[in-house]
């Protein structure tokens, strides 16, 4: 069960249209390593973890992968939803607009819409903690592309606040592997010395 608070867990206050823009970050939302993906990934993960810490860590992250989802979404309408029917065709992003108007629609900035099978759910604990980490470095990579190619502080500056959080998510799980990792190891040392006849998990 969620408590949700009706605000952007960081503020995103942009007052130009810039389609060009929005048909890059929109990657984010929907692409290969965007928002979405991580929120599934990690929201449906933590069924099959038997490592209690690692289900809480990834119940928080991937519920701040939505607010990140939020965010993106907001930022990408934001950039359109003045746009003119010339500002369109001249920004390339008419063929986006035939199919979807200006709604926000889960996409790659190549245009392949979201799929499931971009990310994984093993049910090996490390396995899928080393995915996850994987994960977070690939979408800070991401946001880092992203602020190579677009200046305007407006957009920039909640740009850098997601990528930041990409590194402190690498960060905590790497911080759950390793305890994942020591509690393994404690459990086979007992087991080679016939104290638990359990197997690790």
């Amino acid at each position: 069960m969620w408590n949700y608070e009706r605000r952007l867990q960081y503020p995103v206050n942009i007052t130009k249209c810039n389609a060009k823009a929005a048909q890059i970050i929109i990657s984010q939302y929907g692409g290969p390593d965007g928002e979405m993906g991580a929120a599934m990934r990690y929201l449906s993960q933590r069924y099959s973890m038997e490592n209690r810490k690692a289900i809480g860590t990834l119940t928080d992250i991937g519920t701040e992968e939505l607010a990140h989802l939020e965010i993106v979404a907001t930022i990408v309408r934001q950039l359109t939803k003045n746009l003119t029917p010339e500002e369109i065709k001249a920004s390339g992003f008419d063929k986006y607009y035939v199919d979807h108007t200006l709604a926000v629609w889960p996409t790659a900035a190549a245009g392949i819409p979201f799929n499931a099978c971009e990310f994984q759910c093993k049910g090996d604990t490390i396995t899928d903690l080393y995915e996850d980490m994987a994960a977070e470095q690939k979408a800070r990579a991401t946001y880092e592309n992203i602020l190579r190619l677009i200046k305007d502080p407006e957009i920039c500056d909640p740009i850098r606040y997601l990528r930041e959080r990409e590194i402190v998510h690498f960060q905590r799980f790497g911080e759950t592997l390793r305890r994942v990792q020591d509690d393994l190891d404690s459990k086979n040392f007992y087991a080679f010395n016939g104290q638990i006849d359990k197997k690790p998990c």
